[in-house]
């Protein structure tokens, strides 16, 4: 098409645009680089080849398994959770102040080091030897071969968790999580069962995550009104609820009695499992009965926090709603 000549191209305001160079083709521009060109010389396979992508991370928002034990699974965030040094870990152990894990550097015979492992281990918190690159990407190198992540709040004991049952008057009713490892996804449990009224939430000391600042927000502020106490045993856990007259409910996937012909009205424990293997065979023979939900599509089971709400508001629903 010819372009007009007998009056300028306007823009907005009037301003005239300017005029193309009508001298050149794209050929021709192409040729002399006067804008940039793809480079045509190489396959599209070749130009792929030589990019070096970042894998994705997975969706799950944790960092995939150690090799030397140090999963950042449930590690939580990096802010202000984190605690670095050795001094300001050991004081933090010594005020005890609640800890979901201490990293301490594959040290080769350091004592120090050692030393604040040793201590930790003998307060009951849970130590991950890691290698030093490891703490150095999580907590810059500073570190000094030792990181802590604090709890966002303060664990309960078991029986406290019984005692506020009592108190209230109310039969009890506890959720256990077994070996939840996604933040997210504990975080959820937690809602769950402080909504439906649960006197508490009983999770694994180790391979699982604790209360972290990722789990305090995805629960949306319910680790606030919910007791909340970490067990290094889950069976034994479990067996001092019965002997407590607790009843010990297991969700599993492969089969049991059917969750609307279990009778939750009694004082309940409700037990189910993590994201992988789900509940450990130990834990759920030491339960008094084994629940499944009815699943009627291809899916073989529910996420943890779908399975624990229908059983906890079962139990709610057969406690007249209260």
């Amino acid at each position: 098409m010819k372009k007009k000549t007998d009056q300028p191209e306007t823009g907005p305001a009037g301003k005239a645009y300017k005029p193309r160079q009508a001298d050149k083709t794209y050929k021709t521009r192409q040729a002399d680089k006067s804008i940039n060109p793809r480079k045509a010389e190489k396959p599209f396979s070749a130009r792929q080849a030589d990019k070096t992508h970042k894998p994705k991370r997975d969706s799950g928002a944790f960092a995939p398994r150690q090799a030397d034990g140090a999963d950042r699974r449930g590690a939580g965030d990096t802010g202000d959770d984190l605690i670095v040094g050795r001094n300001a870990v050991i004081e933090a152990v010594k005020a005890e102040r609640p800890l979901n894990k201490v990293f301490v550097q594959k040290d080769g015979g350091d004592s120090r080091l050692q030393a604040v492992a040793a201590y930790a281990k003998g307060a009951g918190v849970p130590v991950a030897p890691v290698e030093k690159a490891w703490l150095d990407k999580l907590a810059g190198r500073g570190h000094q071969g030792v990181a802590a992540f604090a709890a966002a709040k303060e664990y309960s004991d078991i029986s406290d968790i019984l005692n506020c049952a009592k108190a209230r008057g109310e039969q009890t009713l506890i959720l256990v999580a077994g070996g939840i490892q996604d933040p997210n996804n504990l975080g959820a449990v937690i809602r769950c069962a402080e909504a439906a009224g649960a006197h508490g939430v009983v999770i694994q000391r180790r391979n699982a995550t604790g209360l972290t600042g990722a789990v305090a927000r995805t629960s949306a502020g319910a680790i606030e009104h919910i007791m909340i106490a970490r067990a290094a045993n889950l069976t034994e856990a479990l067996r001092y609820f019965k002997k407590n007259g607790v009843w010990t409910f297991a969700a599993d996937a492969s089969g049991g009695t059917p969750y609307t012909e279990c009778d939750f009205s009694a004082a309940s424990a409700i037990v189910i499992g993590g994201e992988g293997d789900g509940l450990g065979r130990l834990a759920k023979e030491t339960c008094d009965f084994t629940v499944s939900l009815p699943m009627r599509g291809k899916t073989a089971s529910l996420n943890a926090s779908a399975a624990a709400a229908i059983l906890l508001y079962e139990a709610l629903r057969q406690r007249g709603g209260r």
